[in-house]
């Protein structure tokens, strides 16, 4: 995106009632956000940043949002693999009420052992482990609806 675009984008939000503005374009993704007093600024996932004050608006490295998004991936690689939601519909963490649940945090599970239930349509399908490991967390709540793809454990 040409410099002169990004900069007419911060003179009408900042001229605008808008407090926020996101624009994404391809691989590029450009977040306009207020800031005190009469100024906006903008944040490219690339990791330039630009000011529009009362000053003509300068390009400045953003390093910290950069590190914290590696710190993110870093912090989730940790935790584990996550085991998602096949469908939609109601999950269960026990085959039946008052029963134990499947597995809990820490359990050491193996390929192809049951997590959970969910239950779609009346019918009820397991959700199954798909490596060896621990678990190192539980995402969803019993009795939770879940979606397509949602995540569901934490396997390390």
């Amino acid at each position: 995106m040409e410099l002169e675009k990004v900069v007419a984008l911060i003179q009408a939000v900042s001229d605008s009632a808008l407090t926020g503005f996101i624009l994404e374009e391809g691989n590029l993704r450009l977040e306009l956000q207020k800031v005190s007093g009469s100024g906006v600024q903008v944040v490219e996932k690339s990791g330039i940043s630009f000011s529009n004050t009362e000053e003509e608006a300068e390009p400045v490295l953003v390093k910290k949002e950069i590190e914290d998004e590696k710190e993110e991936q870093k912090e989730s690689e940790q935790k584990g693999t996550p085991v998602c939601s096949p469908l939609v519909g109601t999950f269960y963490r026990a085959p039946s009420e008052g029963e134990a649940p499947f597995v809990q945090v820490g359990d050491r599970v193996t390929k192809g052992q049951i997590l959970g239930i969910i239950e779609a349509m009346k019918l009820m399908n397991e959700i199954e482990s798909e490596q060896d490991g621990v678990v190192s967390a539980i995402l969803v709540e019993n009795g939770e609806i879940v979606e397509y793809g949602q995540e569901l454990f934490l396997i390390r």
